[in-house]
């Protein structure tokens, strides 16, 4: 009897919770919550550096356009009739690091689309991953947007062509960058108390390098840019892409790669890993090379494509 008594004890106690798991097994799920959208630099006052540094219309033919994750802000120029090319920048600077490049080439008579990637410069920047569907998302529905329905693709590290990314170790990110990318740094990054602070510590005389300041103005004045960053660097497409370029060596697409030797971002070596894995990739070194080669050498950059697009 007295067994009895406690069986039936345990089973009124571990009642509650059952029908508690049932419930939650069985509960129908929460409608997908609305992702939140931080402003670009077009939410800054007309009085901020960043207009005078990079103004919306920097290049010719700007516009908006709207897209499920933000507004994007996009540039076509150059004749009508030319080549298409797609430009993408990197992870921190804006479509201004292409300022001395995109001229040249529609100049030579290509049709150039230019344009910020989200969290950047004048595209909104999402709360959510920045990983590579991301980025591929965007670029796609640009291109179907500007109906373009194929393209020459020239982009600088983080994606493809110039000092690229996507088979970098951690060994190589520096220690600043995989400090950046913890979620509980991206978190803090993008506070208002952080963000003062930085405003207070950039309020002296402007850096002598407009692409310096544009990289702290976003720092400092977005909520959005330092998570972007930081998601960027822990979800993006800097390392893991093996797969991705062992797909170029299947297509019938030709692959240029333009390094310097004194690239401390993403060094050198990775043009030779890219080489084993594309075989009919071509390479042009420039000796004595930073990261950022399409402001050093522009010329040597702007050559190069103009070259290899026209071949084909």
């Amino acid at each position: 009897m007295a067994n009895g008594t406690k069986y039936l004890s345990l089973s009124l106690i571990a009642l509650p919770s059952f029908f508690f798991i049932l419930r939650f097994l069985a509960s129908f799920p929460l409608p997908p919550v609305p992702v939140a959208v931080y402003p670009s630099l077009a939410s800054l006052p007309r009085s901020s550096r960043s207009w005078k540094i990079y103004p919306e219309d920097f290049y010719e033919g700007g516009n908006y356009v709207s897209f499920p994750f933000g507004r994007v802000r996009y540039w076509v120029f150059g004749p009508e009739t030319g080549e298409k090319i797609v430009l993408v920048h990197g992870l921190s600077v804006p479509a201004i690091i292409w300022k001395d490049v995109a001229p040249q080439l529609a100049a030579k008579g290509f049709r150039v689309l230019v344009y910020d990637l989200y969290g950047r410069g004048y595209s909104d920047a999402p709360c959510m991953s920045y990983s590579v569907g991301l980025y591929t998302t965007q670029l796609a529905l640009l291109m179907q947007h500007v109906r373009w329905d194929k393209a020459h693709i020239a982009a600088l590290s983080m994606i493809a062509l110039i000092a690229s990314t996507g088979l970098m170790e951690a060994s190589d990110l520096s220690r600043t960058s995989k400090v950046m990318s913890s979620p509980l740094v991206q978190y803090v990054a993008s506070s208002k108390p952080f963000r003062f602070l930085i405003q207070r510590l950039g309020s002296g005389d402007p850096s002598p390098n407009p692409l310096h300041e544009i990289v702290q103005i976003q720092s400092a004045y977005l909520p959005g840019y330092n998570y972007a960053i930081a998601s960027s660097l822990r979800d993006g497409p800097l390392r893991g892409l093996r797969s991705s370029f062992a797909t170029l060596a299947t297509l019938d697409n030709e692959l240029m790669l333009i390094w310097g030797t004194d690239d401390k971002t993403v060094p050198y070596r990775y043009a030779s890993y890219i080489q084993d894995i594309v075989p009919k990739s071509a390479l042009l070194t420039v000796k004595g090379g930073s990261h950022d080669l399409t402001v050093s050498h522009p010329d040597i950059v702007a050559e190069t494509l103009i070259n290899f697009f026209t071949s084909k």
